[in-house]
């Protein structure tokens, strides 16, 4: 590693640099980034949005036209200052340098200067606008290689927190017969503690930035594990059952730093046909965890002993990954990866509250907003509510498929545990790979809309097809996959799309209100499908019948796809990247004119 490049990481992806050199914008220079901190920038608005205060938005200019602030007040770096752990909020961002600085010191004297976060304030690039004459055509997003990296801890963090939650699902008997408790009381508790957790991470978002709050909820589940398991490699059983109790609560506050943020860390890093793969990864990475419960549990969980070596090994492997996510994890990229997220920088940076359309008319967004408060805006916005049923209903419809799914392979024929475990297995990675795939199309089309539709059918023939009892087990394993593959990709796309309609609305705050709404349906509805399964109904004209629960999730799939087909809301963030480009170094600036594709899902 050279002197001059200590994180090579954090360096523009290099297939961008020939087209940005193409369209006449030069990467600049190291000089000409120092000089540009004693120059002003102003903030610019695009034609399409209304959400920033103290903008002048002329609403007949067309997509693309761009108009200054004339209060010219407006000056910073798209850095801000860097907290203890990495970068603090913006409005935190004057106090964040000062302890920024010494920390710098003392890890420089300490020999640590190769760290991430040391070196990222020198290469920081204050964001302005270019003129409109800069641009031939509009580059290549500057991307950087870390975004692979930052998105690989949050699905590892994701996969370890399920992980934990459904450790003893597979192992009951052992269980039970070591602590005298039912392992599903354990998981209760797991869950409604990540539900009271929920309430508090959008506050602790907003108000200390990504980087902190991600590092401190893995090193809190890592101490949770550690109370879980005892301390590795030492003679002796497992901890007492209240110390376990309190160890999987550790874990479960964690998680909602996990669930929520992948919207946020897409927008933050990565580029607009790269954001609902991003998040697909993220969101959907802990079924993998769930998959590894089942097949690892089993393995393991045999006896008190295996059951130890198993609760070793998830402490390990989260005290590694706490441990790297101090080391490499970080708050933002040197230049942003959008011009929405640009604009919504810039305006941070000005000291600007943004502002959201409402049904109520607009409404401001401050940094000390409650969770309620957002959560009553989020669902005042126009066009929120049909992103927000399909994600609660992808999320219930493989809830409750998972729950029932031992008893609907029993019935269709499988009668050895590893067979179901194998197949519950696929279902879960079914999940993560159908969301990799659609939410790829969804990053090149941007049809939110007909993809969810597609997925919802999709979704209801499979639950039919797994609720016909009669059928041959090939049948059902196929319908259980193909659940998992189209009603999984659900929740990302519509993650995304909630973030699309509400810009420049907090992502994180979005995806805390869908996955608090889903966990909070999954609850009551499984209860309600486990009395529904009791009651039969035959099917005309066929040799066999279904059973309640099946009829309820078919009514519930039909129900939302009715009205998920009358959204017609504009995709904010889509006509802000769609209108401007964002240079090699942190400009903003019209895209020149030519045919685009419409921005408004319909």
């Amino acid at each position: 590693l050279s002197p001059r490049r200590p994180f090579p990481n954090m360096e523009p992806e290099p297939e961008a640099l020939p087209a940005l050199r193409s369209s006449g914008v030069a990467k600049p220079s190291r000089s000409r980034q120092r000089l540009r901190h004693l120059r002003p920038w102003s903030v610019a608005a695009t034609a399409t949005i209304t959400c920033f205060s103290e903008m002048d938005v002329d609403r007949h200019a067309g997509h693309g036209a761009l108009r200054r602030r004339t209060d010219g007040a407006a000056r910073g770096s798209y850095h801000g200052a860097h907290g203890a752990l990495g970068d603090s909020s913006s409005s935190g961002s004057s106090r964040g340098a000062t302890g920024s600085n010494g920390l710098r010191g003392l890890a420089s004297a300490a020999g640590l200067s190769w760290l991430p976060w040391m070196n990222r304030a020198q290469r920081s690039v204050v964001p302005r606008h270019a003129e409109p004459a800069a641009l031939d055509s509009c580059p290549p997003p500057v991307l950087y290689k870390q975004r692979w990296v930052q998105l690989a801890f949050l699905a590892l963090l994701a996969l370890l927190s399920d992980l934990v939650c459904f450790s003893v699902a597979a192992t009951p008997g052992t269980w039970t017969k070591v602590f005298g408790q039912d392992p599903a009381s354990l998981i209760d508790i797991f869950l409604f503690t990540n539900v009271f957790a929920c309430f508090i991470e959008p506050f602790v978002i907003r108000n200390f930035g990504l980087r902190m709050p991600i590092v401190g909820a893995a090193m809190l589940m890592a101490v949770g594990c550690w109370l879980r398991s005892g301390i590795p490699f030492l003679d002796g059983g497992l901890p007492g059952y209240t110390t376990v109790v309190i160890g999987t609560m550790l874990v479960a506050v964690a998680q909602p730093f996990f669930q929520c943020t992948p919207p946020l860390l897409s927008a933050t890093w990565f580029a607009p046909d790269e954001r609902a793969l991003s998040t697909a990864v993220a969101i959907n990475f802990n079924q993998v965890g769930i998959a590894t419960a089942f097949l690892a549990g089993g393995a393991f969980g045999g006896s008190e002993a295996g059951l130890k070596d198993y609760f070793v090994i998830i402490t390990i492997a989260s005290t590694v990954v706490a441990a790297a996510s101090l080391l490499f994890f970080q708050e933002k990229p040197p230049t942003p990866p959008s011009a929405s997220e640009l604009e919504k920088l810039l305006e941070k940076e000005a000291g600007g509250a943004l502002k959201q359309e409402t049904t109520e008319g607009e409404q401001k967004q401050g940094p000390g907003d409650t969770f309620l408060e957002e959560a009553k805006r989020l669902l005042a916005t126009p066009g929120f509510i049909p992103p927000l049923l399909a994600f609660v209903t992808s999320i219930a419809v493989t809830n409750v498929v998972g729950a029932f799914m031992d008893l609907k392979l029993q019935r269709a024929g499988f009668s050895d545990q590893m067979e179901v475990d194998l197949a519950g297995a696929g279902f879960e990675v079914a999940i993560v790979i159908g969301g990799i795939l659609l939410g790829g199309l969804v990053d090149r089309n941007k049809q939110y809309k007909s993809v969810t539709l597609w997925c919802l059918a999709a979704t209801l023939l499979g639950v039919l097809a797994l609720g016909m009892e009669s059928l041959p087990r090939s049948f059902a394993l196929v319908a259980l996959l193909a659940i998992g593959s189209f009603a999984g990709p659900v929740q990302p796309i519509n993650a995304e799309l909630a973030v699309e309609v509400t810009y420049p609305c907090d992502e994180n705050a979005i995806e805390a209100v869908q996955q608090l709404c889903g966990n909070l349906v999954s609850a009551l509805l499984v209860p309600i499908c486990e009395w529904a399964a009791d009651n039969k109904v035959t099917i005309p004209g066929m040799d066999g019948y279904l059973r309640g629960d099946t009829i309820l999730l078919l009514a519930i799939l039909i129900a939302v796809a009715i009205y998920f087909s009358t959204f017609s809301a504009p995709l904010r963030r889509t006509e802000v990247d769609q209108g401007n480009c964002v240079t090699a170094d942190g400009e903003m600036a019209p895209r020149p004119r030519g045919p685009r594709a419409e921005s408004k899902d319909s």
